[in-house]
């Protein structure tokens, strides 16, 4: 039994470090080492000796149980270190770290994140699983289930009751959401909560068709509202611009095909015809008392859509190799600039290219991609023109399929959630978003919070951020107004930084357009989903199938056949045969099985 444990241990510490992020190395004199350098680093020692303690006293997840020497006040004495594993791509926190090290001296806790690597998050956390062990936390979105259903997560609900913080994040319906058929919650979302008012957000962190302001800038600004509209324009510029100064070719158009990320490629029917993001299929509810789910994978837009596709693949102006790359790699080549336009959500892409489009590109001339143009803005485009668009969602989606759990390898739950509860602490928060008051950012006379130009240019520093900013990005966190009434919890949503924060680029076209963020230039109908739309979103039903049911068994189909045929019809040389051979594949899928149970979760969420 010792050397199993021994062996499981070897096997975690490998795979765990597999899937470490790596660190950015800034020359500065400040000393720091690579985490996966260090001989004698704690975090990994103790994932390896954690898979080698058996736990005499874990908390139980059927009942709920915890230890009744627990108190929320309690002094921890010496900074604890809990680790965190994240399914998502990113980067690790710098050791030496100065925010890191000053939220463990106020918390008495250091957090230790590993994100995800050279394997999908349903392979890492079926890795995670058969070893049996897990860190301390863990971030997974569908995965979170896999969790659940391993009894690998702590239950919730009285460490809300003991934590008011972490209780305030949703209302009691809402946490209702994340509660499962044993009554219980076992994760909490983190993201995009506002604590007052979501329409604080100048962001568009969802789905777009993104260009590049070079491209707009160069047609003197155009109005574009369609879908040909679009393409029309990138093709243009295309003719008239082949290269980007350095000689790199300019690529028109690209989606992503790899695993889910594929949403990209394979939902803006729905957008396009004017829909919000249910995610699995269109809700007509043109009449409020009797909404109808539709298939958007069949209707004539889908038809247009991808006929355009395959009309830019053929011309060149689409990516050749769109098919056949992996996340990394995609991002590789938006890093390059030379991506003029793509459809995806900002969430997926644009963190991951931000800082290198800030930097400074000596094969362009020593100024910066974002100086050069290539910063990209959202477009609500629609099939036709006139139609209002869905694309922006205004107020707070709650996703109740993804979050932040604590796990059953643990050794001390409560120290868990306390240090999720501190997180959220307003003087906490403001270290993890805004930085240190002095250095990061000043207040005025009325109590405002701001910038001065060396301390926005210092946020945009990669090397900066590496050394100083600890958002713990995929950990509880607020958007909207802080606790004192006046600033934002971000400073991305306070205005007067917001505005300066942006790259000269885009800003131009934001005035150029009439608007002063994303949300004004994608120009989405608000509507009132809460009270007009009770079904909405309906990805929050669909993303929970399993192959148990007829409709699961349908939607795995539907999804495996859309992989599989979506790329034949984009390179196809005969696009009506190969549509046609589509179709009839798709068909045998049995999408009704789907689409049924989609109209029953309807009506049950409309009270019928």
């Amino acid at each position: 039994m010792k050397y199993k444990r021994i062996l499981a241990g070897i096997l975690l510490f490998s795979f765990l470090l597999s899937i470490a992020g790596c660190t950015i190395s800034s020359g500065k004199n400040k000393p720091r080492r690579s985490r996966r350098d260090r001989d004698d680093d704690d975090f990994w020692e103790t994932l390896v000796e954690t898979v080698e303690t058996e736990f005499s006293e874990p908390v139980n997840t059927i009942t709920g149980t915890i230890p009744t020497d627990t108190d929320p006040t309690v002094d921890y004495g010496d900074i604890s270190d809990l680790t965190m594993f994240i399914c998502q791509y990113g980067s690790e926190i710098d050791d030496y770290n100065d925010i890191q090290d000053l939220i463990a001296e106020k918390t008495g806790v250091k957090l230790h994140e590993s994100w995800l690597t050279g394997m999908t998050a349903s392979e890492a956390v079926g890795k995670i699983m058969a070893l049996g062990q897990y860190p301390d936390l863990i971030y997974a979105k569908e995965d979170i289930y896999s969790l659940y259903e391993n009894e690998a997560l702590v239950i919730w609900d009285d460490y809300l009751e003991m934590y008011p913080n972490l209780k305030e994040m949703y209302s009691d319906e809402e946490w209702d959401a994340f509660r499962m058929s044993d009554g219980h919650i076992y994760w909490a979302g983190v993201l995009d909560n506002h604590y007052k008012n979501a329409d604080t957000n100048p962001n568009h962190a969802g789905q777009a068709f993104w260009i590049q302001t070079r491209v707009l800038e160069w047609a003197n600004y155009p109005k574009i509202s369609t879908l040909d509209e679009y393409f029309d324009l990138i093709e243009a510029y295309c003719e008239a611009n082949p290269t980007m100064p350095n000689g790199t070719p300019n690529i028109g158009f690209t989606a992503q095909c790899d695993s889910w990320l594929y949403f990209g490629l394979e939902n803006p029917p729905m957008f396009l015809d004017g829909y919000p993001n249910n995610g699995c299929c269109n809700v007509n509810g043109d009449d409020p008392s009797n909404p109808y789910v539709i298939d958007y994978n069949t209707t004539d837009t889908a038809k247009r859509y991808f006929s355009k596709l395959n009309e830019m693949y053929n011309k060149g102006i689409m990516y050749q190799d769109f098919f056949d790359q992996d996340y990394d790699s995609y991002i590789e080549m938006l890093k390059t600039g030379a991506v003029l336009g793509l459809s995806d959500g900002y969430w997926d892409f644009y963190y991951n290219i931000a800082d290198v489009f800030y930097m400074r590109n000596d094969t362009i001339g020593g100024i910066s991609l974002y100086d050069l143009g290539c910063g990209y803005v959202p477009l609500g485009l629609t099939i036709d023109a006139g139609m209002d668009n869905r694309w922006h969602d205004y107020g707070d989606e709650i996703d109740p399929n993804a979050g932040i759990g604590v796990t059953l390898s643990t050794q001390d739950p409560d120290l868990c959630f306390y240090f999720l509860s501190s997180l959220l602490d307003q003087d906490i928060h403001d270290l993890r978003f805004w930085g240190i008051e002095g250095e990061d950012y000043l207040v005025d006379e009325n109590g405002y919070y701001y910038r001065t130009e060396s301390m926005r240019e210092n946020w945009k520093d990669p090397y900066y951020l590496a050394d100083h900013c600890c958002p713990y990005s995929y950990c509880p966190q607020w958007k909207g107004i802080s606790r004192d009434g006046k600033n934002a919890m971000m400073p991305c949503e306070q205005p007067d930084e917001y505005l300066a924060s942006l790259p000269s680029t885009i800003a131009d076209c934001f005035r150029a357009y009439g608007v002063w963020n994303y949300v004004g230039m994608i120009d989405s109908v608000h509507v009132d989903i809460v009270d007009k739309e009770p079904w909405y979103p309906l990805w929050s039903w669909s993303n929970m199938l399993t192959n148990s049911t007829d409709a699961g068994v349908a939607w795995s189909k539907m999804g495996e056949c859309k992989h599989q045929w979506l790329p034949t019809i984009i390179m196809s040389r005969d696009f009506e045969s190969d549509w046609k051979a589509y179709m009839k594949a798709y068909e045998e899928c049995d999408p009704e099985d789907f689409l049924e149970a989609a109209q029953m979760e309807v009506d049950m969420r409309m009270g019928y």
